[in-house]
């Protein structure tokens, strides 16, 4: 996939809430790992807040990346620590941008990486427009894109107020991890998927995003996004839009944006009777919860796209927290043999056969066929044919999205137009739903999920080790 309009490569990279939890857990070892390639040879400026000293930042970087990956290569690190730099300030102060500037030097091309809560987004990205800042520059947004339609098209109006088009990477970090890339390279490298691949031959689509533990002190955070928010619409649509989308017409970024887009656009929006919203027993009891707390912690939904390739195929969505497992599986349930030869073609749990998208936390690509037992009987049983297993080696996907965003390939970031359809498809829910209903922690969520695709064959639980038949 090229890169953006031959834009310059990054001389700089700035990352506003340097001190704050995304920095830590996600940011500072994906540099670590930039670092250990020698893909990492620009300044990183951080900017927050805190009133810290660049030895207390570095100090936290160390910190952070013991935490969270493997310290092996000390001339990384020392490599990593020379080239940090901070600006305390707040980002309401013009004086901020100002010291932001003259940290910057000489850099003419930097990239401005807003991993800081969405209320701040517009209060920095019209700062470093007053500044100065953002010419010849690059913006890096962090998800959530806006809470509905309307905030996403104002936060989009305002990002291209400062930043041309071109210069806007609105980041997912689902995009960047390997076992993603690969459905939409499964899809189209490979000839004998597509006469199979729409509503001909394929019964159903079950997506599935499980973790096995709460908010984790997060409760506030999750008061206002809520599991619709936070993982379908955009994590799991994600998914979505690459299992369904057209073949590309050529192979660039802008044109797998467009097929994408187009997805989302025939998407049908979803109303009350399409969700299933769920909530844990005791995420009432979680710090600045409200007690009568109507957030949902789990949403399981039923999707149609009305498009030539996949009218009447229903695609299932669901994802919580607290659930029996943490792992993300896709399910594409093909249609049983038009004429029943054999008693038990069409086993008794309904699962004919698959193709399997195993996405963490292990990767694994699979097909499941049906295959006869020795003897006389034409009795089988279903197999799966593993073509892809655990693969070493993986980028982080942060590595991988912040190297992208040095040299400005968009490949792997979302587009303005997918994110206001996908918007549209959700907005009509997001305040008329049904209440939430309760689930026991380590459970699979409210049992009306499991009716919401009881006709399709039910859910396919994954576990650690594969699927559960």
């Amino acid at each position: 996939m090229g890169n953006s309009g031959g834009r310059e490569i990054s001389d700089a990279l700035v990352l506003f809430g340097v001190t704050g939890d995304l920095a830590y857990k996600m940011i500072f070892p994906a540099l670590y790992a930039m670092a250990k390639q020698g893909s990492l040879n620009v300044p990183v400026i951080g900017v927050a807040s805190s009133p810290w000293s660049l030895e207390q930042l570095r100090q936290r970087a160390k910190d952070s990346i013991q935490q969270h990956s493997t310290i092996d290569d000390r001339p990384a690190l020392a490599h990593l620590l020379s080239l940090l730099r901070y600006v305390a300030g707040d980002y309401n102060d013009t004086e901020t941008f100002d010291a932001l500037r003259q940290t910057l030097g000489e850099a003419r091309c930097p990239t401005h990486y807003l991993a800081i809560p969405p209320s701040l987004f517009s209060v920095v990205i019209k700062g470093l427009g007053a500044a100065g800042l953002a010419e010849h520059a690059r913006i890096v947004i962090e998800k959530p894109f806006g809470r509905d339609l309307a905030s996403a098209r104002e936060l989009n109006r305002i990002a291209q107020s400062v930043f041309p088009q071109d210069a806007i990477f609105r980041i997912d970090h689902f995009l960047g991890k390997e076992a993603i890339m690969n459905i939409l390279y499964f899809r189209f490298a490979n000839s004998f998927l597509e006469p199979i691949w729409n509503r001909n031959c394929v019964a159903s689509v079950q997506v599935t995003l499980a973790e096995n533990f709460g908010v984790k002190g997060r409760g506030a955070f999750y008061e206002t996004a809520g599991c619709l928010r936070d993982v379908i619409q955009n994590h799991l649509f994600q998914i979505v839009s690459l299992l369904a989308m057209e073949p590309p017409a050529y192979r660039s970024f802008g044109a797998v944006h467009d097929e994408k887009a187009k997805v989302f656009h025939a998407m049908r929006p979803l109303n009350a009777d399409d969700l299933v919203r769920g909530q844990y027993t005791g995420y009432r009891d979680e710090p600045s919860v409200a007690k009568n707390s109507d957030v949902e912690t789990f949403c399981a939904a039923r999707l149609f796209i009305d498009s030539w390739r996949w009218e009447g195929v229903p695609w299932y969505l669901r994802s919580g927290k607290c659930l029996a497992e943490t792992a993300a599986e896709v399910l594409v349930q093909l249609k049983a043999p038009p004429q029943r030869l054999f008693a038990d073609s069409l086993p008794a749990n309904g699962r004919t056969n698959y193709v399997r998208f195993r996405l963490s936390p292990n990767s694994a690509i699979a097909l499941a066929a049906r295959v006869k037992r020795v003897g006389k009987e034409f009795v089988g049983d279903q197999r799966e044919l593993y073509l892809l297993d655990e693969q070493l080696g993986e980028e982080l996907p942060y590595e991988r999205l912040l190297t992208d965003a040095l040299a400005g390939d968009g490949a792997l970031f979302t587009a303005e137009e997918a994110i206001e359809a996908a918007w549209a498809v959700v907005d009509p829910v997001l305040k008329t739903h049904h209440p939430v209903l309760f689930y026991a922690p380590g459970s699979w969520g409210p049992e009306q999920a499991d009716a919401l695709i009881a006709a399709d064959g039910g859910w396919l639980n994954p576990t650690r080790q594969g699927p559960r038949l």
